[in-house]
């Protein structure tokens, strides 16, 4: 019986080294053929998924809005999303002829109301809008996605290759539940659940602003 075993340990050692044989030529193992990698899906830009649905009249767009909700993976807002200020921006448009867009945005910072200035460049697409920065990395797609011009309007802001929400109303306690749900899923769409979501406070909005408080400035989220 022990000679048995023998053997079949003899023919089992012997599968494996042929088994290993063929990956040897000369006594020197070969490597296997280097294989070309798939090419790289090319990157789709997010903010070309959210083109306006209709042919946004910017005239009706002017005035003044409360922001209301803002989605969001921006490192600031996820550190600091519980203590947003009040929030109100009031746009401009002086004539049809005029290819800018006036923005004042209004928030209080360390307890101090500030006035931020920007001006937005129109695009040939009715609802796309750009915030010029000091380069190109820097430089602010804008969309308007989704507005009824009375009641709310949803805004993209693409950075960098990230995109941040904003519902904004024409009243700070104009936020419906339909509103606020159409704002939810259209931030899901995005990959930003609730836990990216920052309501804003709709009370204690600033007033007037003192001229050393107005700055002009962009954004970091």
């Amino acid at each position: 019986m022990v000679g048995v075993w023998r053997i079949v340990v003899a023919v089992v050692a012997l599968c494996v080294c042929l088994w290993g044989s063929t990956e040897a030529v000369g006594g020197a193992k070969s490597r296997p053929r280097p294989q070309r990698r798939p090419p790289k899906k090319p990157k789709i830009d997010p903010i070309s998924l959210t083109l306006p649905a209709q042919n946004i009249d910017i005239q009706r767009m002017t005035g003044t809005w409360y922001l209301l909700n803002t989605a969001s993976k921006c490192s600031y807002l996820i550190n600091h999303g519980t203590k947003v200020e009040p929030t109100v921006m009031t746009l401009t448009h002086s004539s049809a002829s005029d290819q800018t867009l006036s923005v004042s945005t209004k928030t209080r910072h360390n307890h101090r109301c500030w006035e931020i200035l920007q001006v937005y460049d129109l695009s040939p697409t009715p609802g796309k809008l750009t915030l010029k920065g000091a380069g190109p990395q820097l430089t602010t797609e804008i969309v308007i996605a989704d507005t009824d011009y009375d009641s709310y309007v949803i805004m993209y802001y693409h950075k960098r290759g990230k995109i941040t929400m904003k519902l904004y109303g024409r009243s700070a306690d104009n936020l419906s539940e339909a509103m606020l749900t159409k704002f939810e899923q259209l931030a899901e769409k995005q990959n930003m659940g609730l836990a990216y979501l920052f309501p804003f406070p709709t009370y204690s909005h600033c007033g007037a602003v003192d001229q050393d408080h107005v700055i002009n400035c962009v954004p970091t989220c």
